[in-house]
């Protein structure tokens, strides 16, 4: 049986927010211009279509409210006495009722007033007549407004109740408050439930899942009940009462031996007497809970006596099992939340139970005899009197019994078992290799490397080679750590001269890291911001002559360099002839169309000394120069969506249009659909 999902019901507005949506959504949505030189026909069809339109929006939401809410007579038994006793079906079917009748109405109204709109003889008289239909739709909504706010109480009320599978596996948990019920089922489920050391905590039905042989079982925790007639029991009680009349499950009544719920065994007895024709054919469980504080060995004799009548009883609640088969079924369990002791018995034993009803209600149905003609069980025959025993392999039983000499033979369950369990060990599949060495078989080796495989670039000779590496190696170490320049003729001089350069090139490579950290690396300082005059011709020719490079031709074609853009700044600033001149004495404007000019001029001369777009600069690592375009393409296509969103970056917001087309548009005539 399928799932009540009730998450999925529209939200109902009131009377008043049902009103604002309709004629809001008229008034967008249907002509708002008309004039008195129309022909009558036209304003007769104009205010039509408003009184139609506003009726087909009142009757899609009624219709919708209506629809979205069950019928308490096509749900299940469980859910229809639940929302008896939540909601008192009476009203609940009332206020749909006036939901279906104000629908109705409006019906009526717009029949109504359409005819009389077709013989309107005036502008005058087809606008008040409209006026009048929307009000008389606006009054009936009005007055169904205490339904809609009662049916919207509702709506969120049923939201809030838990989702119960009503054709699945249950275990249903019931008995006299505090008596460990909640803590039950924290135990053997995911389910959070409070826990208090007072009675009523449990206020609801409370649902959670637990597997038992590769099947799911729900598991509901009921709120307490008292032993007192059914009509003075309250709401929360009557939640309780309504899952074990409706619910097919197995029902585990818990009973505190001890007393600590502030209930006798006697009263928890005369609880369970008075309920127990409400289980209605269901394997029913005695829990006997808290055995930390008092046994069940310890007890009292009439308090024993008690007790043994309850499990006589719950053995015939169940039809075929009284008598001497009832005492092979175990009804009667011992458990302690607190010390974990009989909890997954207990949860294993009603399980069971389930399961073997299960089984028991299929081979009593009406298609078993048509699988069971299916099967066939073939018994081979002798075809000699010779006998043959199963043969196990010498190696096989030498191999137990060494392992058996050595230890007890683990299956991997066991292994799993003792490493925490599934989900938490696992399991290798390599423990088993036959390899050389065992070491090997916990060693990772990756199939694939940045895209290629491992095993096409195996050296077979790869041991040979490192260890030719390593004796080259310690060779170098033994001499000194550094290669030396082997020449005869390496005089006292040019050694000096070796170290000097080494150290240099040192000390440049420090200089070179020190200024990678820091600041330093910054790009060069322009020159008129050289206060220090640290960036001279002067500096480079000594640092080129110290170099032993002739400085004269670099100094020059520095120099040269610096005259020529200065001659070129004061060409731009003073102009050429005297209409230069005579414009940049004119004002403003001319200063201003002098330096576009200069602008201009500047921006041309930048972009005829770049570079091609196709072409590779040594360092981009492009291939060639169709490598480096189809990268450019790819950039470009990739921006392409967010330029068009204007968007700065991938986090930036769009931020929409602030003029909503709707309120800004032209208004649409009668006979068109869509904005201009």
């Amino acid at each position: 049986m399928a799932q009540y999902d009730f998450k999925k019901i529209t939200v109902v507005p009131t009377g008043n927010d049902l009103i604002d949506i309709v004629l809001s959504r008229t008034q967008r949505q249907t002509p708002t211009v008309i004039h008195k030189g129309n022909a009558i026909s036209r304003v007769r069809q104009f205010y039509m279509r408003k009184v139609k339109f506003t009726e087909t929006n009142f009757t899609d939401k009624l219709s919708k409210t209506i629809e979205d809410f069950p019928r308490v007579e096509d749900i299940h038994p469980f859910y229809g006495d639940l929302l008896h006793v939540l909601y008192n079906k009476d009203h609940y079917k009332l206020a749909l009722g006036q939901l279906n009748t104000a629908r109705n109405l409006i019906k009526r109204i717009r029949e109504d007033y359409v005819k009389l709109l077709k013989y309107g003889d005036s502008l005058y008289r087809c606008k008040s007549l409209k006026r009048a239909a929307l009000g008389r739709m606006c009054t009936v909504t009005k007055r169904i407004g205490p339904s809609l706010a009662y049916l919207e109480h509702v709506r969120q009320h049923m939201a809030r109740l838990p989702s119960i599978n009503t054709g699945a596996p249950t275990i249903l948990i019931c008995g006299c408050p505090n008596v460990g019920k909640s803590s039950f089922l924290n135990k053997i489920t995911r389910a959070d439930v409070e826990v208090q050391p007072y009675a009523f905590t449990t206020k609801s039905l409370f649902v959670g899942h637990t597997d038992y042989k590769y099947l799911r079982y729900q598991v509901i925790d009921t709120p307490g009940l008292l032993d007192r007639p059914l009509e003075d029991r309250n709401i929360i009680e009557m939640c309780s009462v309504t899952a074990l009349v409706n619910l097919h499950a197995a029902i585990l009544f818990f009973l505190d031996l001890s007393g600590s719920c502030g209930y006798s065994i006697s009263q928890q007895a005369a609880l369970f007497h008075s309920i127990k024709m409400m289980f209605r054919n269901n394997p029913v469980l005695i829990v006997c809970n808290k055995t930390d504080l008092q046994t069940l060995e310890g007890l009292s004799g009439e308090d024993l006596k008690l007790v043994m009548e309850m499990k006589s009883a719950a053995l015939k609640t169940i039809p075929g099992q009284g008598g001497e088969a009832a005492n092979d079924q175990d009804v009667l369990l011992t458990m302690s939340t607190i010390t974990d002791e009989g909890v997954m018995a207990v949860k294993n034993a009603a399980c069971q139970r389930l399961l073997d009803q299960r089984s028991e209600r299929k081979m009593k149905s009406k298609k078993m005899p048509t699988v069971l003609n299916r099967f066939h069980v073939a018994m081979p025959k002798p075809r000699d009197q010779k006998e043959r025993p199963v043969c196990i392999p010498q190696a096989v039983l030498e191999a137990r019994a060494e392992e058996a000499a050595h230890e007890e033979r683990k299956t991997e369950k066991d292994i799993e078992n003792e490493n925490g369990g599934a989900g938490v060990y696992s399991a290798s599949l390599r423990k088993h290799y036959i390899l050389a060495d065992d070491d090997w078989k916990l060693d990772i080796l990756p199939e694939f490397l940045d895209g290629h495989n491992v095993y096409d670039f195996i050296d077979p000779d790869i041991l040979q080679r490192v260890e030719e590496l390593e004796r080259e190696e310690s060779a170098v170490e033994e001499d000194g750590g550094d290669f030396e320049i082997e020449d005869e003729d390496f005089t006292a001089e040019a050694e000096k001269d070796l170290q000097e350069i080494r150290k240099r090139k040192k000390l440049l490579i420090q200089k070179h890291r020190i200024k990678k950290s820091t600041a330093e690396s910054r790009p060069t300082v322009p020159r008129k911001f050289d206060k220090d005059r640290k960036f001279t011709t002067e500096r480079m020719g000594r640092q080129l002559s110290s170099l032993g490079i002739d400085p004269s031709r670099a100094i020059e074609r520095a120099r040269s360099r610096s005259v020529s853009r200065k001659g070129r700044k004061r060409e731009r600033s003073v102009g050429g002839d005297g209409e230069d001149e005579m414009e940049i004495d004119g004002g403003l404007d001319n200063k201003k169309k002098l330096r576009l000019r200069s602008r201009s001029m500047s921006r041309s001369r930048s972009v005829l000394s770049q570079r091609p777009l196709g072409e590779v600069v040594p360092g981009e690592g492009f291939k060639d120069s169709a490598q480096k375009m189809k990268a450019v393409t790819m950039a470009r296509n990739a921006t392409k969506k967010r330029n068009k969103d204007a968007r700065r970056g991938e986090a930036d917001r769009v931020i929409p249009t602030l003029r909503p087309k709707h309120l800004f548009s032209g208004k649409r005539s009668i006979g068109k659909t869509d904005r201009r």
